[in-house]
Formats: structure tokens, sequence, C-alpha cells
């Protein structure tokens, strides 16, 4: 009797499910915990103004200790040289100009004048608003800039695009932080006029600030949201985007260097670094946050010449060159990331900042094929370094319109890139030029007139693409 009991115990352990009958006590079929997201999003960073990414002459360590834990990748992109289109990309996962923001927003007039949206309209698709109807907390810290500035005032307030939380700068609507300007010189403080622009459209709490203390302010209220988060025991999506390391340049004091452009540059930028460092801290000194939280630190166009760095890259910010358009990216997550990966550089990788979207969506557990449709794609693994990925499809860029370039050599209107070729034309289809970048990333030698049949295949597929887009 006790053997036939025993053999029929045997057989109804080998029918349970193996995590149960490993002693697992996670549910059999139960859905994986979502991981919490903050994106830290810099203004104006150049490729190379990170220690981590080549800076020589500041050490921003607390941004480098995520990448000495995480991984930075090499080959990742942005979808604009310019703000307000490149966050539209991010928050999207679409193109920028399939929403008619093709450049900065300003004012009513001149948005006009450039065949521009006066905002992102409400019903494009939102990474917040995905995450939000899936039962994440999201919230909104810093600046903006897609609508509710200068004297556009009717725009959409931040929560209408998914977030239940925000605070931000003279670029948006909602509560918002705008700058006084110190120059330690002896001269008054004073107001910025776009600061006082945005005072007068009203529709939100207004708190003047030292400029230099306006990241840290974002950075208080994002760990306030975060905390409110874990009391409610709710998944939680963070934007933190200061309006650092964006001119004018006022640092502390003590950081002004010799009072040059690049000088002034260096002191917001190593300030930056500071003031995010309490919320990386607390982050890491948190094990439930530690082990299932993902930061992503990038920045949303390439450098304003003579301030930051794009280091061997050539162009700058309005440029579709590599320097306007290839930033860091460094993703740090210890619970997510295999160990093996933890510290590593990805050389290989092609990444965009329209991928993001539909990767952290995918991360998040939300069923893409009821989501948008992308035009990025969906890259979750490469960026947790657990597989080596590329992008299947083709990368296309415009310029900002208001951006030609000096008369006599403009600017290339339209770039593709596809694997290691890169190609720039005018909206014509005129002036190829094209670059392996895997062999000269710095765009130094024009391989238009010996690679004939690659410049007319991806002169097609970006002229094609043009014609896509609003006009």
């Amino acid at each position: 009797m006790i053997r036939s009991t025993l053999v029929i115990l045997i057989l109804l352990i080998g029918t349970l499910p193996s995590t149960v009958a490993r002693g697992n006590t996670q549910r059999a079929g139960a859905k994986p915990k979502r991981p919490n997201v903050i994106v830290v999003l810099v203004d104006d960073l150049g490729y190379a103004d990170f220690s981590s990414y080549g800076n020589k002459k500041v050490k921003t360590e607390n941004v480098d200790r995520l990448a000495a834990e995480g991984i930075h990748f090499a080959q990742y992109y942005v979808n604009s040289p310019i703000c307000s289109p490149s966050r539209t990309a991010l928050t999207t996962g679409q193109y920028p100009a399939r929403w008619r923001i093709t450049s900065y927003i300003d004012n009513r007039e001149l948005n006009q004048r450039r065949g521009m949206a006066q905002f992102l309209d409400p019903a494009a698709p939102t990474l917040a608003r995905f995450l939000s109807k899936g039962g994440y907390k999201t919230g909104h810290f810093g600046k903006w800039h897609m609508g509710g500035g200068r004297d556009v005032g009717e725009a959409p307030l931040i929560s209408e695009y998914g977030f239940q939380a925000s605070l931000t700068q003279f670029e948006g609507l909602g509560d918002r932080v705008l700058p006084l300007f110190d120059p330690h010189d002896g001269t008054p403080i004073r107001k910025a006029g776009l600061g006082v622009a945005s005072e007068q459209l009203g529709r939100g709490k207004v708190t003047w600030m030292d400029r230099c203390q306006v990241t840290r302010i974002f950075v208080d209220r994002a760990l306030e949201f975060i905390r409110q988060a874990e009391a409610d025991g709710k998944p939680f999506y963070v934007n933190l985007w200061p309006d650092d390391v964006h001119s004018p340049f006022f640092p502390p004091k003590e950081l002004r260097g010799d009072g040059s452009k690049r000088a002034l540059y260096q002191g917001v930028l190593a300030n930056m670094d500071a003031q995010l460092g309490p919320l990386f801290d607390y982050v890491r000194g948190n094990a439930k946050l530690r082990d299932n939280t993902l930061i992503l630190v990038t920045s949303d166009n390439g450098p304003e010449p003579g301030a930051g760095s794009a280091g061997p890259l050539r162009g700058a910010k309005g440029m579709l060159y590599e320097g306007g358009i290839r930033e860091p990216l460094i993703v740090w997550g210890p619970g997510l990331i295999p160990a093996s990966k933890r510290g590593t550089r990805d050389e290989f990788t092609v990444l965009s900042s329209v991928d993001l979207v539909p990767s952290l969506l995918r991360l998040a557990g939300v069923d893409l094929r009821s989501a948008a449709n992308f035009d990025g794609v969906e890259m979750s693994a490469a960026l947790l370094g657990k597989a080596a990925a590329s992008r299947s499809k083709s990368l296309f860029w415009k310029r900002p319109p208001d951006r030609p370039g000096p008369p006599e050599d403009r600017w290339p209107d339209l770039a593709i890139r596809e694997g290691a070729w890169k190609l720039l034309i005018q909206e014509d289809g005129s002036r190829p030029q094209l670059y392996n970048l895997l062999k000269d990333p710095s765009e130094t030698e024009n391989l238009a007139a010996k690679r004939p049949e690659i410049v007319e295949r991806l002169r097609k597929s970006a002229l094609s693409w043009n014609e896509t887009l609003p006009k």
C-alpha cells in the first residue's frame, strides 16, 4: 500500500509544471514583472561630451557610472538634428515629419511660414499613453518643446499625451519652472524673455528659479513621483528631460572657468551630471528598483557649434552628418541586462530613437499588434544586450527647413542609412554623398562616384520615402 501511494505521488509530481516541481513559488504562466523605465534626454549634447564617450575635460561621473554598470551604444541615432522633431520621434515612434514637425516649434507666424504644426497633434500615438493604459504611472519632468510656448497658448497640456503628472519649462504648458539668469559678474539677475512670454500664457503654476538649479527641481519632482508610484505598487515610466546643456550657459559661479563659451558649457555639463546623481543613487540603492528598472540616457541632437563636441564625427546641430544625429545612448538595468554585458560598449547595433518606443512597449508587455504603425523596429533584445542585432529597415532623415547651410555649399536635405552605407542628397536627388560608416564614421571619403549602383538604389528609397510625407 505504501509503495502504491509512492508511485502515485511520483506520477502526480511528474505532471506538475516544472516551476512548481522545482520548488519555484512563482505561479505557472504568471506574467513577468514589468520594468520601470526612466528616460533621461539631455538637450544639445554632443556625441563626445560624456567622459565615457571621450570627454577629457569634464568628468561626468554619475552618467559614467551608469555606463560602467550597463551598456553604451556607439551607433545610436536620433531622428532629427534639432529639438522638437527629435522629441516627437522619441514620443511617437514615428518620423516627426509625418506630424508636420520638421524643426523647432517657435512662434505662431514662424511655424506657419515654415509649413509646421503649432504643436504635436494629440491624436498621435505616444509611448506614455500606451503605458498609462497598461497600468503604468507616467510622468514628464523637464523640457517638452512639442507645443505650448512663445505665443501658442492653446496647445494641449502635457497630460493630454498620456502623462499623469508633469513639470516643464517655457516650451510647454502646465506647471513650469522659468529661468533666472545670474551672470555672476555684478550685473542684476534677470528674467529670460521667453520665460516672461511663457508666464503670460497662464495654464499652470509658474515658479521662477536660478537657471543653474532648474535640473535639480526636475530631479526632485521625478523622485517624488517615483516614491508615490512605489507606494501605490505601480510600475512607472518617467521622462526626465532637462533643458541643460542648451544655451544660454549659466553654471554656478565656481564652474564658470575662464568665462568662454566652451568653459561655460563644460560648467553646465558638470553641474547637470551632479544634479542627476541623486536620482541614479536612489534607484541603485533601492533593491526593488535596482533589479527592475531600466534607465536610458541620451540626447535630442548634436551640439551647438563652439559648445559641445561630436568628437570624430562630422557636423553639429541642424546637420544630417553624423555629428548632428548620432548620439550617446547608455542603457542601465542590472536586473535586466546579462552580467556578461554590463560595462560593455556595443559597436555593432544600429538603433534609432523611433525604435525605442516599440522596444520599451514590448518590455512592458504591451501587445504591439494593437499598437500604432510605428516607423521604429522592435529591438528590445538588442537594447538589453541579449542579442546582437541591427535594424531590419532603412533609416531616413529630413533636414530642418530653416537650417539650409551656407548658400555656396548647401547642406544635404535628405539622408538614408542602410547597413554600412549612408547617402545624403538634396531634395531633388542631386549632389549625392555616399559614405561607408563602418570604415569611415567621420564621413571624409565620398564614394558616390565609385559606387553609382548603391547611390541609385539608396537615392530611389530616400526620394520615395520623402514622397510619403506631408508637404
